[in-house]
């Protein structure tokens, strides 16, 4: 709770609203009235402040690095006047088993650009959680930064990999993105750090609530030019300067903007141990430092990976050219990895301290109890969902909604969609949900039109962060066996997308070696079609995950915490052919695909750098041999065998979604975390 807040607020009127905004007259009163914020409705917002604002109530703040909001696909906020060409995305570029075609055509969507606050999974997984919470009417709001540059712009170039390139966008003329007449200021050891404050909201499905995200800028005019400079690209790494400074602006600046906003927070949610310096804000500025175990009890963690790389460590040396020493003293104090160390771990700092801890799947947490064992007693297991509304296509929620008497409000109430089975001998359903399907697969086939894919030919997807533990180039490991499948049952069509970290040699030299593997398939294009999309993004991990027939995700087990692109997969009825690790080892025995490979076991954890390729490789050309039997005993051209197994496999995937979604997991924050902080 503010320590500075003691009455509850009354009432918050479209005049307290508009008078935060900085330069309304000028930039936003055409999309702004007293009915309607960028044309929705505007009352949510005003409940929303008044509700963050009111000590009576019990209010969340979601730190999170990182927030992939989606509005491309989702809640698209309109302009009254045309949108900037900075803040659109009109081209993308493919590369191919195709090479003229390449040459000669891009892909064509006249699309918004979207807001690009974040790099992948993690920011994904945080814009959904903000879209339930929404939806529930949780008085929830975001903390986050304005990336002036966004994550990066990325370009294939074949014996080069990914070149990466720096994205521009307008954020003062962003559909629904304001900047407020508030700065906060941070003292560091480079002089005064000014932030600007920024907000975005997100609305329910249904438009009538809706939460703030606040975002921080360091791009002000009274800040130093390499000051300003601090928030332009998402996890810049090059310098471990950059590092500290990004995760000082998150929990220092992060729980500043709380104050000074005036919102009274009874937890504070910290998605990752980016933002772990918001308890050493806290700290500092508590005048009974006896009653840090009563504040502490206040704050929560997620833990995302058990990849080392995932975990922040900073020399006490390296923060202390940059923190004021009260500061520096209470990272000692929370964050020493021993006694004797030099070393300052972020993770660690929100282990000793946050009343709860979660891991993202069932599994994570088991492996984040053995990875800190003197912790296990406070970390449990949260299963990462996805946003229903959001990732749904609209070919199968129209024929959700045809089927009234199964499904009910399946909108509002997401685990409807575990009724889908009640409908598994219904011969026309069977029919209607492959038609569905396919119909989802011809719009894909139609945006990639240039590149002649076909609707009756058995298409894989591969999109995610490209990353070593993730094995992204492994279905091209023995491209000999993949044309023989090919040949002996029918072709195949595989389209990947995804980016390396711009400093991640290794990811760049996996997707080097995909781009290799591709050229070599060029004289094969008739039997087995390859794409790999530039620039991936939400909206094409919406096209894919409900397009492709079958989704691949192949990482090494037990390294992939959660994975969320499956989950978006099986929302569409897409089968999954997989290894045993994150969320499918949830669902191993619910026959929603094929899973394959090494499966982890025991009590220790494997080395990431073992990637097993020669064997999972293998183990995945088996499984795709019978993948590809029953898809083309499913469907031949226009006949479509109704009885398949491959629907019974499809329904079994829409039923499992009914769990895998943020709807429940917000839930499970409520009532296993948030309900508990006693700040």
């Amino acid at each position: 709770m503010s320590q500075n807040s003691e009455t509850t607020q009354q009432s918050f009127t479209y005049h307290d609203f508009i008078a935060t905004i900085d330069g309304f007259a000028e930039r936003y009163a055409q999309d702004i009235n007293e009915q309607y914020y960028f044309s929705f409705p505007l009352q949510p917002i005003l409940e929303a402040e008044k509700n963050l604002l009111n000590s009576g109530i019990k209010s969340i703040a979601y730190f999170s690095m990182e927030f992939g909001i989606a509005p491309s696909i989702y809640n698209s906020f309109r302009l009254n006047r045309p949108i900037s060409e900075q803040n659109q995305f009109f081209t993308h570029e493919v590369f191919s088993n195709y090479w003229l075609c390449d040459y000669l055509f891009k892909i064509q969507i006249d699309k918004m650009l979207d807001i690009p606050i974040y790099g992948g999974g993690l920011g994904v997984l945080a814009g959904d959680v903000m879209k339930s919470v929404a939806d529930q009417g949780r008085s929830v709001t975001g903390v986050g930064i304005l990336w002036n540059k966004g994550y990066f712009k990325q370009k294939f170039w074949y014996k080069h990999g990914q070149i990466p390139d720096e994205l521009t966008w307008d954020p003062r003329s962003y559909p629904g993105l304001v900047p407020l007449n508030k700065i906060v200021t941070i003292a560091t050891k480079e002089g005064p750090l000014h932030l600007r404050l920024w907000k975005y909201y997100v609305y329910s499905y249904d438009k009538t609530s809706a939460c703030p995200i606040i975002l921080l800028d360091s791009n002000c005019s009274e800040n130093s030019l390499t000051l300003r400079r601090l928030t332009d690209q998402l996890y810049r790494s090059d310098e471990v300067w950059w590092k500290i400074f990004q995760r000082v602006i998150l929990g220092i600046g992060g729980m500043k903007a709380l104050e000074i906003q005036g919102y009274n927070i009874h937890c504070y949610h910290l998605n990752e141990g980016h933002a772990a310096l918001a308890l050493v804000e806290k700290y500092v500025h508590l005048k009974d430092k006896e009653k840090w175990a009563q504040w502490a009890s206040g704050f929560m963690y997620t833990c995302h990976t058990p990849v080392a790389a995932g975990h922040d460590r900073f020399s006490l040396e390296d923060m202390e050219r940059i923190l004021p020493e009260e500061y520096t003293q209470a990272c000692q104090l929370f964050g020493r990895e021993r006694p004797s160390s030099s070393q300052i771990n972020l993770t660690l700092m929100c282990l000793n301290n946050c009343l709860h801890v979660n891991g993202v799947s069932q599994r994570h947490g088991e492996i984040t109890r053995l990875q800190f064992p003197e912790f296990s007693s406070k970390i449990q297991s949260i299963t990462n969902g996805i946003h229903i509304h959001t990732w749904i296509s609209e070919n199968c929620a129209r024929l959700f909604d045809r089927y009234p008497d199964t499904f009910g409000d399946w909108r509002k109430f997401p685990e409807n969609l575990a009724k889908i089975t009640q409908l598994r001998t219904h011969q026309q359903f069977r029919r209607e949900f492959f038609e569905a399907h396919q119909g989802n697969k011809e719009n894909l086939i139609n945006i990639l039109g240039r590149w002649k894919l076909r609707k009756e030919v058995l298409t894989l997807g591969w999109a995610r962060r490209i990353a070593g533990y993730k094995r992204p180039a492994l279905i091209f490991h023995n491209t000999q066996q993949i044309l023989r499948i090919a040949r002996e049952i029918g072709p195949l069509q595989i389209i990947l997308s995804g980016k390396a970290h711009p400093n991640d040699n290794i990811g760049a030299a996996h997707i080097d070696d995909i781009l290799d593997h591709i050229d070599q398939l060029n004289g094969h294009r008739n039997l087995v079609r390859v794409l790999i999309l530039e620039n991936y993004d939400t909206y094409f991990g919406k096209l894919l995950t409900n397009s492709v027939d079958v989704w691949l995700n192949n990482p090494l087990p037990p390294f992939e915490a959660s994975g969320t692109s499956g989950m978006k997969a099986i929302l569409n009825g897409v089968l999954q052919l997989t290894t045993l690790d994150g969320w499918v080892a949830e669902v191993f025995d619910h026959d929603i695909g094929w899973i394959f490979g090494y499966r982890y076991g025991g009590t220790e954890i494997s080395d990431e750098k073992q990637l097993r390729l020669d064997e999972d490789a293998q183990a995945l050309y088996q499984v795709l041999r019978e993948v590809a039997g029953l898809y083309y005993k499913t469907y031949r051209g226009k006949e479509i065998h109704v009885s398949s197994p491959w629907i019974d496999k499809m329904i079994n995937c829409v039923c499992e979604s009914a769990f895998f979604n943020t709807h429940r997991m917000v839930h499970e924050y409520n009532k296993k975390m948030w309900a508990n902080a006693i700040a």
